[in-house]
């Protein structure tokens, strides 16, 4: 069972144009928080939605996972990756824990604006499912999935709604209110973590069942810790059965 209170650590991250900078960037960070249960990067941290080079992307998937793996032992990190699928690529939301990657899930809605239906093949819907590690039961939306009605439905009861994101500033309004309203919804605690490039929202976010948020914009490491009883003590206050 994982140990209580609960860490969480957010990497609200710019993506330089090498990938091996971003990589020794996350791996520096995952090094130096050892302690937290929980690290999330935003959405495709590592190489961005780079299209002019997208084999070099997918074929960093690889490289990357090997060298994050080993780092990772009792904490959860979280990421999304370009990955090639046969001869298709995806945009795969990876969980990593015991040195292993546990859970893996595709993306599902992609972004039309971001022209990301002619780069990946989409996911599946039923996939997007529960999981579970130690005893605490998880989601992943990756991104523009947090607008889908839906979805929230589909991960229902969960402790921890897990977002990692590639989310334009001009929509930032739309991904506070968003994530809010699925934490007060689903009566759970929502873990987003944007972009920090110049053209993304920032707005990652820690935000608790009963509405309240930590965010900061200006961070680079957003630190908070939680405790998951308040998830039993919102949904025994308030049923929505």
């Amino acid at each position: 069972m994982t140990k209580q209170p609960y860490s969480i650590t957010l990497l609200q991250l710019k993506t330089k144009d090498s990938y091996q900078h971003n990589l020794e960037v996350l791996v520096a960070y995952i090094k130096a928080h050892q302690e937290q249960q929980l690290i999330v990067a935003p959405e495709v941290y590592l190489t961005g939605f780079d299209y002019d080079n997208f084999d070099k992307a997918s074929a960093f998937f690889t490289d990357a996972t090997n060298a994050i793996k080993p780092l990772v032992t009792t904490q959860i990190v979280v990421l999304t990756m370009i990955k090639k699928e046969g001869n298709k690529t995806v945009n795969q939301a990876i969980v990593i824990h015991n040195n292993r990657v546990v859970y893996s899930q595709n993306k599902y809605k992609l972004f039309k604006l971001g022209n990301e239906e002619k780069y990946f093949k989409a996911g599946e819907q039923k996939a997007i499912q529960p999981f579970t590690i130690n005893g605490i039961n998880y989601a992943i939306l990756i991104c523009f999935e947090l607008r889908f009605k839906e979805l929230w439905k589909q991960i229902e009861g969960v402790d921890i709604v897990i977002i990692p994101a590639m989310w334009g500033k001009s929509r930032k309004k739309h991904l506070e209110t968003l994530t809010q309203a699925l934490a007060i919804m689903n009566q759970c605690f929502v873990v987003v973590c944007d972009s920090a490039n110049e053209d993304m929202a920032s707005s990652s976010a820690i935000i608790h069942p009963w509405g309240e948020v930590v965010m900061d914009d200006e961070k680079e490491v957003i630190e908070h810790t939680i405790d998951l009883k308040e998830v039993k003590k919102v949904r025994r206050l308030i049923s929505m059965n």
